[in-house]
């Protein structure tokens, strides 16, 4: 069957279908993405990560439709409802709204109007009616009357004739098809607040009376006008011009002026109000919101995506705290691999007795362990640490504000129960703090995704969709760095291609029992790690102190043997090739291609040659905030250094160093025209930003990024009111739903609101 889903999938994705027949296979045989883009290209033709997933994803949506398929074939058959020209009709039916369009006249239905019309032997009398006739139907429907069915009138017949045309008239391919294409183009969302939650539900005034085509919302208003639906202050429609819907479906079923066409033309009238208008609002409410939750989730992901490859600052002895004012600042100290030596409490900001004694102590600690960095979360009090940090002025010690989002949840969780059973939350927030400095992937790997927090209505979207997307984008970015299997963590394993928990919890297992692993070849001896786990694996896993040096590279084992005769046709060691570039750029490639072997293959090996096991993500460079260390300290017009935490539709969210994000309204993010945050900035990103209004009153930072911006709110400068609420710290959970926004009133650019922000951040305080 899925041989025959390659030209449909090649034609749509505009790919070779060579190349998508190969890449099916695979997946048929359990491959990973990671795994097909890495050491399959001669198969793929050099598909990427991204082609491939929208091939998986296509596969999986055509299996979906054909199951279906099935399934209505079979219900047919069962009930002698299947003739040759109906099959026909199924088997070319292209998505799966046409096929359950096909199938609804047929489909068992519960008692209707209709039903009822022609267990009162109306159903003739509507055929003759439709057949639009010059019979006059008053004296149609005289013949049909019944006391004993309860058809005591002329217009009690018509009456039921009608139901069995509108009905109909509800189930025909083509008037669904024209409504569902109107929907789509001209649909209108409506909201209403419900009576008397005007009080209570002010959280989403914005939407208390409010209209916006369908087709053009963004995703963060369509989520945020359901979630006021769901919670219970508002009504949510999706309809088009009743009038304009009627006048598209009477020419496919009216055929003259004539009495019977009114009644037939009454009907249409009765279907579309009382059946389609309903039925097509489904459709668009489920359409818009899968619609918004790919946006959401794109956005989500793409987000995530940055956090995880942020630049590590590698291997180094760490004295971490989680700042605190009232119940002081937890400290821990951590070797080179993230060992946890020492932890202590210090209360550098309670008086002055007291921040002399902590000074002492972190002098005494640094010392002790040869501390190298100094990690501080960016959470409550903060900036107060590091400015007591930066005091003690310890020599060769680099201070480091580390983005302390996750650090709660993972010290809550399970896992982080297992590996510090005698340690309180608080130690183990700060352990995530200077690991997260280490690694941010191998730290951020243990908690869900999801408590990361760096996209907009997680807990509205699909979850099962949400999951799936941002844990292939983990798989993805675990295996495009590689793990050091000597050293990695069992949820870090989890997510290398080709294992899953059960196999990472057995190669943590019998590398406490057996000590370190000395070779690639060795995880064969792990239970349960079979041939086809160890393929998929092994080119992902890396032995630093392995005897062969390749183990600790990108070469797969499987092509171990290519690098083993380059070395011999040169007459020197595999170790040679991967420090001398001269005896490298002697390597004639075509000599070593083969039938499973091509140019591709070859040249992914040299440049691992060149550079054995090389991290992707970037060189570390540590940041520094401004002087500013409170929200009272700024001032319109000044400029000061930031870190993306989070991009949105409307904008992106900065970290100036004064516990409160600040809002860079999309209108703000360059000189040009911005139709796209992410086209800008990314998540992580350092920025130079200037402040353009403060509302303490409400807690919120206006930003620019602007050469020239004018300087004050958005009001004063001649635009709507400005999108300028700033987000809390995302691992802070908070009950309160976000607020929603306000839509632009004009097209381009998006011009968003107050409201719009203050969705954001509540956003970001719920998550």
């Amino acid at each position: 069957m899925s041989d025959a889903y390659v030209p449909k999938i090649a034609g749509e994705l505009g790919l070779n279908a060579g190349g998508v027949a190969a890449a099916i296979k695979l997946f048929g045989e359990d491959a990973t993405i990671p795994f097909v883009a890495r050491y399959r290209k001669e198969a793929t033709g050099g598909l990427d990560e991204v082609a491939l997933g929208k091939i998986r994803e296509r596969l999986a949506q055509l299996k979906e439709l054909d199951t279906r398929r099935e399934a209505i074939l079979k219900s047919l058959t069962e009930r002698n409802l299947l003739t040759p020209e109906l099959k026909a009709k199924i088997d070319g039916a292209e998505t799966l709204s046409r096929l359950e369009d096909i199938y609804l006249p047929f489909r068992p239905k519960r008692r209707t109007r209709a039903t009822v019309a022609k267990e009162k032997g109306l159903e003739p009398l509507a055929d003759k009616i439709y057949e639009q006739g010059s019979d006059d139907p008053v004296v149609l429907a005289a013949a049909y009357l019944s006391e004993e069915k309860g058809v005591r009138t002329a217009e009690e017949a018509l009456a039921g004739a009608r139901d069995v045309i509108a009905e109909r008239v509800s189930e025909d391919e083509q008037a669904r098809a024209r409504l569902r294409a109107l929907f789509a183009a001209k649909g209108v969302f409506q909201s209403k607040v419900l009576t008397g939650k005007e009080t209570e539900g002010v959280k989403f005034k914005d939407y208390f009376d409010w209209k916006e085509p369908a087709a053009k919302a963004p995703s963060h208003r369509i989520l945020a006008m359901r979630r006021g639906e769901t919670e219970g202050f508002l009504s949510m429609r999706i309809g088009v011009e009743v009038a304009e819907a009627v006048a598209l479906l009477q020419p496919l079923f009216v055929k003259n002026g004539g009495a019977c066409g009114a009644q037939v033309k009454e009907a249409v009238a009765d279907s579309y109000g009382r059946l389609l208008a309903i039925s097509m609002e489904g459709e668009a409410r489920l359409e818009t919101k899968k619609r918004a939750d790919a946006q959401a989730i794109e956005v989500f992901a793409r987000n995530l995506r940055e956090i995880l490859m942020a630049s590590p600052l590698g291997h180094k002895n760490i004295l971490a705290l989680d700042p605190g004012f009232r119940t002081g600042c937890k400290l821990v100290c951590l070797d080179r691999n993230g060992k946890l030596l020492h932890d202590d409490v210090i209360y550098p900001h309670n008086g002055a007795g007291a921040a002399a004694a902590a000074a002492a102590k972190v002098t005494e600690l640094a010392e002790k362990f040869k501390a190298e960095v100094i990690a501080i979360g960016n959470g409550t009090a903060g900036r107060e640490t590091e400015e007591f940090a930066k005091g003690l002025k310890l020599p060769g010690v680099v201070i480091v504000m580390v983005n302390e989002s996750g650090a709660s949840v993972y010290s809550a969780s399970e896992v982080a129960r297992e590996e510090f059973p005698d340690k309180d939350v608080t130690v183990r927030g700060a352990v995530s703090i200077g690991r997260r400095l280490m690694d941010p992937l191998a730290e951020l790997v243990k908690i869900d995704p999801k408590s990361i927090g760096v996209g907009q209505y997680q807990h509205d979207v699909d979850q099962g969709g949400l999951k799936k997307s941002l844990d292939s984008t983990v798989e993805s970015c675990v295996n495009s760095v590689g793990v050091e299997v000597n050293t990695a963590s069992r949820e870090l394993l989890s997510y290398v291609s080709g294992l899953n928990a059960g196999l990472a919890r057995n190669i943590v297992e019998y590398r406490n029992a057996n000590g370190a692993f000395g070779s690639r070849a060795a995880l064969k001896k792990v239970p349960r790690l079979g041939p086809k786990a160890f393929e998929q694996a092994a080119g992902f896993l890396r032995i630093r102190e392995a005897k062969n040096p390749l183990d600790a590279s990108a070469v797969h084992p499987e092509r171990y043997e290519i690098v083993e005769r380059m070395a011999a046709d040169l007459g020197c060691a595999v170790a040679d090739l991967m420090t001398d570039a001269d005896k490298r750029a002697k390597i004639d490639i075509g000599k070593y291609i083969s039938d499973g072997v091509g140019e591709p293959t070859l040249k992914d090996i040299l440049s691992e040659l060149a550079k054995p096991g090389r991290d992707p993500r970037n060189q570390f460079e540590a940041f520094a905030f401004g002087e500013a260390t409170k929200m009272e300290e700024l001032k319109p017009g000044q400029k000061l250094p930031g870190i993306v935490t989070n991009v949105a539709a409307f904008g992106a969210f900065v970290d100036i160093g004064v516990h409160q994000d600040g809002l860079v309204h999309i209108s703000e993010l360059a000189d040009r025209f911005v139709q796209d945050a992410s086209a800008v900035v990314r998540v992580g990103a350092r920025v130079q930003v200037t402040v353009l209004d403060v509302d303490l009153a409400r807690h919120r930072i206006a930003l620019s990024m602007k050469s020239d911006p004018v300087i004050g709110p958005r009001e004063s400068r001649g635009s709507q009111p400005a999108a300028a609420a700033a987000g809390r710290r995302q691992d802070r959970p908070s009950g309160n739903a976000p607020l929603p926004d306000r839509a632009p009133r004009r097209e381009e650019p998006p011009a968003g609101s107050m409201a719009e922000a203050l969705k954001a951040f509540m956003d970001k305080r719920r998550s």
